[in-house]
């Protein structure tokens, strides 16, 4: 009896289907690469580190270290890579890049891909440089060329086109420049206060087991400041950072999903409607209550199920285009392949979330009474209190289930519920609130046309809350990613102010801050800031030293800070990033004792101290004893340099340091110039331009933008196909309307002038309350998240809003076309066939 009636109601029933087929596809699509991303990251973890396991250091090795290594069999490999400024001398220009001095046979996995690929094997004998190809590309640079770095001048043997260790963000800011270890210490550039990092890379005895290896050895090295990682750990870090973005992409793929399944809701209970007749007409010939409501259940599962068989198939064709879409974020290729675990999520999926949703109105079929043939009027079936919260009750639980499954916090999960509840609630609760109003001050002294679409609003099955639903969810999914991505911007943005810096000098030593301070006025502008730097670890915290809090393994205390290199300086004053939270800064009451010190919130909650606790540091082999004075809130997203730990003026001077000057450049030609000025007379000092800084992190926000855009289309996709299967299941009560407007003397041309303003309203409602919704969301974001002033862009305003309800416009005339062109007999005579 199902297979029969869904014949009947084939084309009904596959726009219920088409309305979760896009939001499967982009789960399943998302799920399966996933894993073969996680698949293809194990795989290829060796080739990623270029060793199977290596030991790392951000000073040069003590001799514990040094044991350590030796007992390992001795380093295969080892680097030593820092950022410098390197010159151009045919064209005199100067870059930022990241240095790697490399010794040994290294990548043992993997490859050097240069361009002459045997410079790969030869540039250590050489001397040779291998440049960054997109560096080679931009300062038009060609093998046989040559590079300054420091005080020693190194011939391009290369543009290097792929390596391990390359990319990421520090890629783009300062890209690699490789050359021979044995050369480093001619450049003169390791100097005190320099960012200096120490690789030792092994290849493992077959059948080694890393993980073991790495649980005896790690702890050792942790207390002399070092650490291991293997390949399958850094594997398993990469796989996480991928993770996280995946969980984001699902859920919003997730939304899609839910957007169908209203749409689902909504059609069924068109379609429940107009079968209760058919229903009272069974059970007068002695169908059961499970009978009835058993074929209409299975007409919904049966094309739940095919719409899980076309969404998964969709889903692994949709997967192939990631490795395109994400190259620009992905260090390697990936290979694609079935994953069973996401074929299988798509199918239950499409079958579960179809009867979910469909359930409330199914309920109908099941109170319907046999006295139902005999009415006349259509009377609102009553259905079970009970049953009904037991249906929206499984629906939430489903929700936060398989939210919790997507990513695995059960809080998160909540979160997410929660919001997802709230957006759908205020979009219902204003479509319902604009269709109240509209009624209370119906506007009596309009035209004909304007008045009646009003009333088309607020007709019996009418299709109102859900196309606001649909087309206000895709539009505030869309709306907020722009939101966002300007709030994002406008953190990382430099301050245009007079006095904000906009080009840093590093690693300035001080017998050269004159020379480099001269430089800068030189060229008729002043230095905005001279830090002085000073670097030291924390030695005990309270009445622990830092090794007794390591070889702890019941401590809560962050274990970056045991570990860190703290830069710190010395000032009497805050800055504009900082506000206090305890105690005062500068103290006024410091004589004598334990010296005063104000750290960073998140510094003092990591190592668990207040006010009045008291730190030791090392600063390179001297212990001072300080007490913490004053803990304060620092804005790291503002561009400019922000310190864990600040000391009062009068104790720091005269300990070894290094200076970082500041100024404001007016355009990027008189930067670059001052660039060359500077490196030519100090060729170590490295020099960060903050708008080419600015510039790649705006690069790098608009293709997260592009990539999440991609999935939130099928939001948007999925909210066409429910506006489409909602125009087309009320197509029938249009039908009734349009032939007794016809039969009163309407013309077509007004029935296409109600038909097109019904849409533009609901058009124009639900895209400006999508706008309006994730206005209001960004700005909460900007206020209580991300601290700064919300300055919304115009994208959404100007294009997104216009052209959703422009689209919304068109397929609703589209859809409703047959009904326009046909004179009234022959509209009946289709309906009655």
């Amino acid at each position: 009896m199902a297979w029969r009636d869904s014949k009947a109601s084939g084309k009904r029933l596959m726009l219920f289907m088409a309305s979760i087929v896009l939001g499967i596809a982009a789960v399943v699509s998302i799920q399966s690469f996933g894993e073969n991303l996680k698949e293809n990251i194990a795989l290829q973890s060796k080739a990623l580190m270029g060793a199977d396991y290596k030991i790392d250091s951000d000073q040069p090795p003590n001799e514990r270290v040094l044991r350590i290594i030796d007992s390992l069999g001795g380093a295969d490999a080892r680097e030593v890579s820092f950022p410098s400024m390197a010159v151009f001398p045919n064209s005199g220009d100067t870059k930022l890049v990241g240095v790697r001095g490399i010794e040994g046979g290294y990548p043992f996995y993997g490859e050097f891909e240069t361009v002459p690929a045997s410079v790969a094997t030869t540039y250590q004998q050489s001397g040779g440089a291998l440049v960054d190809a997109t560096l080679m590309s931009q300062f038009g640079l060609k093998t046989g060329d040559s590079l300054k770095l420091g005080e020693r001048l190194f011939p391009i043997a290369g543009s290097l086109v792929a390596a391990p260790g390359m990319g990421g963000i520090g890629a783009s800011i300062a890209p690699p420049v490789v050359v021979p270890y044995r050369l480093i210490e001619e450049t003169g550039l390791i100097q005190v206060g320099s960012r200096v990092d120490y690789d030792f890379y092994f290849v493992a005895d077959p059948g080694q087991d890393l993980e073991a290896l790495d649980e005896e050895v790690d702890p050792q090295l942790d207390i002399e400041n070092a650490d291991m990682d293997t390949h399958i750990s850094e594997g398993q870090r990469l796989g996480r950072r991928y993770d996280n973005f995946g969980k984001f992409l699902n859920l919003v793929a997730f939304i899609a999903l839910l957007l169908g399944c209203v749409g689902i809701a909504s059609s069924v209970h068109i379609y429940v409607k107009e079968k209760l007749q058919s229903v009272a007409v069974l059970k007068c010939l002695g169908a059961t209550r499970k009978q009835t409501f058993m074929i209409y259940l299975l007409q919904i599962a049966g094309m739940g199920f095919l719409g899980g068989i076309i969404g998964v198939l969709s889903g692994l064709l949709l997967q192939q285009s990631f490795p395109f879409v994400l190259q620009d974020f992905l260090p390697f290729e990936v290979e694609v392949g079935l994953v069973p675990d996401a074929i299988l999520v798509g199918l239950v999926l499409g079958i579960l979330m179809s009867v979910l949703f469909a359930m409330g109105p199914l309920l109908g079929t099941w109170y319907v009474s046999p006295l139902q043939v005999l009415r006349v009027q259509e009377n609102n079936v009553q259905k079970s209190r009970r049953a009904i919260a037991l249906v929206y009750g499984a629906i939430v639980l489903f929700i936060f289930g398989f939210s919790l499954w997507l990513l695995n916090n059960i809080w998160y999960a909540f979160y997410f519920v929660f919001a997802i509840i709230t957006v759908f609630a205020v979009l219902g609760g204003i479509a319902k609130f604009f269709m109240k109003m509209v009624k209370r001050y119906f506007p009596h002294s309009w035209g004909f046309a304007p008045r009646q679409s009003l009333l088309n609003l607020f007709r019996p099955n009418n299709q109102t809350v859900v196309l606001i639903l649909a087309i206000g969810i895709g539009t505030f999914l869309i709306s907020t990613l722009y939101f966002t991505r300007d709030i994002l911007l406008a953190r990382a943005s430099i301050d245009g102010a007079k006095e904000a810096p906009n080009l840093i000098l590093l690693d300035v030593q001080t017998d050269e801050r004159e020379t480099a301070s001269m430089g800068i006025t030189e060229e008729g502008m002043e230095v905005i800031n001279s830090i002085p730097i000073i670097t030291m670890r924390i030695h005990q915290i309270k009445d622990s030293t830092v090794r007794d809090i390591i070889a702890d393994t019941t401590s809560t205390l962050g274990s970056w800070i045991l570990y860190h290199e703290f830069r710190v300086t010395y000032r009497d004053s805050l800055v504009a990033s900082e506000t206090t939270i305890d105690g005062e800064w500068p103290p006024t009451d410091w004589r004598d004792g334990p010296i005063p010190i104000s750290l960073a919130d998140n510094v003092a909650a990591d190592a668990r101290v207040r006010v009045g606790d008291r730190l030791i540091f090392n600063i390179q082999g001297v212990l001072m004893e300080t007490v913490v004075a004053h803990i304060r809130s620092v804005d790291w997203l503002r561009m400019q340099l922000n310190f864990n730990i600040l000391f009062p003026s009068g104790v720091l001077e005269e300990a070894p340091q290094f200076h970082i000057l500041t100024t404001k450049t007016p355009s990027e030609t008189v930067s670059a110039s001052l660039q060359r000025k500077l490196v030519k007379r100090l060729p170590t000092v490295s020099i960060i331009d903050l708008r080419q800084i600015f510039t790649v992190i705006e690069d790098i926000l608009d293709k997260i933008a592009w990539v999440i855009n991609f999935i939130a289309f099928f939001s948007i996709l999925t909210g066409i196909i429910v506006l489409i299967g909602s125009v087309r299941t009320s197509k029938y009560q249009r039908i009734k309307e349009s032939v007794l407007l016809r039969t009163l003397g309407a013309k077509a041309k007004q029935i296409l002038h109600i038909t097109a303003l019904e849409y533009l309203y609901l058009g124009l409602l639900g895209s400006a309350m999508g706008v309006l919704l994730s206005l209001l969301g960004s700005y909460l974001l900007a206020e209580f998240v991300f601290d700064t002033t919300f300055a919304p862009s115009w994208e959404p305003m100007l294009i997104v809003l216009p052209g959703i309800t422009l689209l919304v416009l068109l397929i609703g005339l589209w859809n409703s076309r047959s009904v326009l062109q046909s004179p009234p007999l022959e509209v009946l005579r289709k309906e009655v066939s």
